[in-house]
């Protein structure tokens, strides 16, 4: 598979597994050569295979990459109703899963576009009181750089793709 090729129906892969996740996995690797997963709620993809994500709260990813910068993102669509249409017809119509290789790149302040982003992301709970302690005030993104993707296959269900 190739990301830049497919980078748009990677984007909507991501959205849908947020959908139903509301988090990704991003695996790094710490300075005993561990590895470790971080799940992250904040994670967005930009439209030329480069992303972001808030570091409020994430701290394992930004120590790691003082060793090792680079990064493994793994999102799983775990929509029940996609799983049983798929699992009726023997066959997915979309990726059940991908993973994101990159590297991440500096921290730097959000600019207003992102701040945005999060908010459009995060408007459905505004009402509840957890919004404001959560997501009230991210200020600060880390960039990541992609740079290969992989499909995860799933015997024939997966081998039209």
């Amino acid at each position: 598979m190739d990301i830049t090729q497919n980078w748009k129906a990677i984007r909507t892969h991501f959205n849908d597994s947020f959908k139903s996740n509301l988090h990704v996995s991003i695996a790094s690797v710490n300075s005993n050569n561990l590895p470790t997963v971080t799940p992250v709620g904040t994670l967005f993809l930009n439209g030329d295979q480069t992303g972001f994500y808030f570091e409020k709260y994430i701290s394992k990813l930004p120590e790691n990459a003082k060793f090792n910068n680079n990064i493994c993102v793994l999102a799983v669509n775990s929509n029940k109703w996609f799983w049983i249409k798929s699992l009726y017809k023997l066959k997915f119509n979309n990726y059940p899963a991908l993973k994101l290789y990159g590297k991440l790149g500096t921290k730097r302040k959000a600019s207003e576009i992102e701040i945005s982003r999060l908010k459009k992301r995060m408007k459905s709970t505004n009402s509840l009181k957890g919004n404001k302690y959560l997501w009230g005030d991210m200020v600060h993104v880390r960039e990541i750089n992609f740079t290969n993707v992989e499909k995860i296959n799933i015997g024939k269900m997966t081998a039209h793709f």
